[in-house]
């Protein structure tokens, strides 16, 4: 069951894509957007996450904007000109909303992103320890100084599935962020994937980067992941 909702965020209010299960309930999942916005690979994405049992919620960090999947300069200007402090905001409410939501179930809320989504995984989750508890971010993250969050915060178990061929987030700085929060006693794993490029998992595969194998490959060992760590 599919259906758009609005949850409170900071004094005012944002939307999102919900999904429930068939089964009624299950952990919640935040799922969070590319720099296109919510569209249709992260409803996709969101569905499949219902498919697997869990309640997902994807929030329209960017208000009604959307960029296709051809339009890569508008898609960068919405990225850039997204104010951090209301996606983190947004985010937050997104979490308290699946937290109180009938259908979620379990102690903990858990976390996927992809591109920019995929960083502001590294985000939520250090902004929201107290909730997050289990978080998979696909080829993004945050510088590992000088970021838009102290990860120093991060409560959660971290799982990293990044890209061997990807200007965006280089697997160099993947491999240094790694062993940054290792050394900080976290709970954190990124695998760089040889051979793929950036965006690997997108269905819509708008970079002509998709490797459906490697999706396939991956997805029951990060539900797998989410499951053990949430319910």
């Amino acid at each position: 069951m599919a259906e758009t909702v609005e949850f409170a965020s900071n004094g005012n209010t944002a939307s999102g894509y919900l999904v429930r299960p068939d089964s009624g309930s299950g952990p919640g999942v935040i799922v969070v957007q590319e720099w296109w916005g919510l569209d249709s690979g992260i409803k996709e994405m969101a569905d499949r996450l219902g498919e697997a049992g869990f309640v997902a919620l994807a929030p329209d960090l960017y208000h009604g904007e959307l960029a296709a999947h051809d339009e890569m300069d508008k898609a960068g200007e919405l990225m850039q000109q997204l104010p951090m402090d209301r996606a983190a905001r947004d985010m937050s409410g997104a979490v308290d909303f699946l937290v109180d939501h009938e259908a979620t179930t379990g102690d903990g809320i858990g976390v996927m992103g992809f591109c920019m989504g995929g960083m502001l995984t590294w985000v939520l989750a250090a902004e929201r320890p107290d909730r997050i508890k289990a978080g998979v971010a696909f080829y993004g993250f945050p510088d590992v100084e000088g970021g838009p969050a102290d990860l120093s915060k991060i409560e959660a178990a971290m799982r990293g599935h990044m890209a061997e061929h990807d200007d965006f987030f280089p697997p160099d700085k993947a491999r240094a962020l790694e062993a940054a929060l290792k050394d900080m006693g976290k709970d954190v794993e990124i695998t760089v994937h040889e051979g793929a490029g950036h965006a690997f998992m997108a269905p819509h595969n708008a970079l002509g980067t998709t490797d459906p194998e490697l999706a396939a490959a991956l997805w029951p060992k990060v539900t797998g992941f989410l499951h053990a760590e949430l319910g």
